[in-house]
């Protein structure tokens, strides 16, 4: 039976009153991002409070990380120094097709879960060949931020324009026995915005099965 994972926490590595605040809330996961919440001059100091953070622990759910990608200069030496931490998951982005996944896949350490965020168009059309990839993939997560700019079709409340690639990523995770994680809700000052959103998606698919 998989963990459940209803609830992901997403903050900024760098933040250590965040993080501090992050080990008493009762949430399934926490995320410590080194990438897009993190700024270039930040990016050493964050990977480094990240690791502390994961020897340190005492957070209520399970402990991830998001590295920056394969080819940017932060990429390798973050995967391994997540690797060499006693981090639970490591979240990927911008994973569009196998390769992607097989260059992170191969950096992690044994027992740690791999994400892979979808966040660009050619993921989206390589769903069925990444939800494939096996080895420590755990889930796929829609990274809506990255993939409005990148579909040009901007803010939507609803998430009309995600409908279909919500949908197919829920049955491209369902084919391969992987979680489906919802992209991030942006707005922490509006929890009733936080609530209609968990419900539409909530009326697509559960994000996780016993």
């Amino acid at each position: 039976m998989r963990r459940p994972c209803r609830t992901v926490l997403y903050l900024p590595a760098a933040n250590a009153r965040a993080v501090e605040k992050a080990r008493g809330l009762d949430v399934d996961a926490v995320i410590l991002d080194l990438e897009d919440a993190v700024t270039a001059e930040l990016k050493p100091d964050a990977r480094t409070a990240a690791v502390a953070a994961a020897v340190a622990g005492g957070f209520r759910g399970r402990l991830g990380v998001r590295v920056n990608g394969a080819d940017t200069p932060w990429g390798a030496e973050d995967l391994a120094a997540v690797a060499a931490a006693p981090f639970a998951v490591v979240v990927a982005p911008k994973v569009s097709g196998p390769a992607d996944l097989t260059r992170f896949a191969e950096g992690l350490a044994p027992g740690q879960a791999l994400w892979a965020m979808i966040e660009t168009p050619a993921a989206l059309l390589a769903l069925p060949q990444i939800a494939g990839g096996g080895g420590p993939l755990e889930a796929l997560m829609l990274g809506t931020n990255d993939l409005a700019l990148a579909l040009g079709t901007g803010p939507s409340p609803d998430r009309e324009p995600f409908k279909p690639w919500l949908a197919t990523l829920v049955a491209a995770a369902r084919a391969h026995g992987l979680l489906a994680i919802d992209g991030v809700f942006n707005r922490i000052d509006d929890p009733d915005g936080l609530g209609a959103e968990a419900v539409r998606a909530g009326s697509m698919a559960s994000t996780e099965r016993a």
